[in-house]
């Protein structure tokens, strides 16, 4: 069911939100099926099975509507560091799992970056790193293997739930057989679901800085085609397909990729 046909940029379609539950507390929270994401052959993505999110740290509403899922697990694919400064708040009752996926002080580097072209460049190498770098790909491994054998609705997430979490989510899209163009108007979503979360952020930070550093901020808070494009153009330079890259670079068994792929699609 994997499709890595992909459209230019100016194809992409106007999809509607999902219709996951919006939580104002976990601003990046919502199902990676969208609201039926429909394959290449027709099929819809299956709703409910996998959901994604940036830190989870709800208020008692929002906490009390993700404990309404049923969650099984819940996987934080943040560093050590991360997840240390702002521990989840596990909704019941699900298991919790930390899978970090990058190393190093990421925020630091980031924080660093003095221009909008470095901030871009910063997050294009970030994309390409989940499929160059094998410390990054076996974090990603893990987490896929336990997706595909722990039964019921689960949750991964990282600090935004964007990058590492939108590269996840992308890569289960795509197994599932979801149109590439549909793929990137869904990682675009971020734009909207965060927007109140990067714009306060960045008139934070410009007002203690400067607006340049602000833009800067602005760029690494959000998404962009090309931050989503260099993972896939470091997927198809190195492995030719999105299969490849899970069985081989991954090093997943075709048993594993089947369980999810069932999972997946209805």
């Amino acid at each position: 069911m994997l499709s890595d046909t992909a459209l230019p940029d100016t194809a992409l379609p106007d999809i509607p939100l999902p219709d996951t539950p919006r939580l104002a507390s976990i601003h990046n929270f919502r199902d990676v099926a969208g609201p039926g994401y429909v394959t290449t052959s027709g099929q819809a993505m299956s709703r409910g099975v996998f959901y994604r999110a940036n830190v989870l740290t709800p208020s008692p509403e929002d906490l009390a509507i993700v404990e309404s899922l049923g969650l099984t697990a819940v996987y934080d694919v943040r560093s050590e560091t991360e997840a240390n400064e702002t521990p989840d708040t596990v909704p019941a009752p699900a298991m919790y799992a930390h899978i970090p996926i990058l190393s190093g002080n990421i925020h630091a580097e980031a924080m660093a970056l003095r221009t909008a072209d470095a901030a871009t460049a910063f997050m294009q190498n970030i994309n390409r790193s989940f499929v160059a770098d094998p410390v990054t790909r076996s974090g990603f491994s893990q987490l896929f293997a336990a997706l595909a054998t722990t039964a019921g609705p689960q949750l991964f997430h990282c600090t935004a739930g964007k990058d590492r979490t939108g590269w996840a989510a992308a890569l289960l899209q795509t197994l599932a057989g979801v149109p590439r163009e549909t793929i990137m108007a869904d990682y675009l979503l971020t734009n909207t679901y965060s927007a109140e979360y990067i714009d306060a952020t960045v008139a934070t930070i410009a007002a203690a800085t400067d607006a340049d550093k602000g833009e800067v901020i602005r760029l690494l808070l959000s998404v962009d085609a090309s931050y989503l494009g260099a993972a896939f153009e470091q997927v198809e330079h190195h492995y030719g397909t999105v299969e490849n890259y899970l069985t081989t670079g991954l090093d997943l068994a075709p048993e594993l990729v089947g369980a999810l792929e069932t999972k997946l699609v209805r």
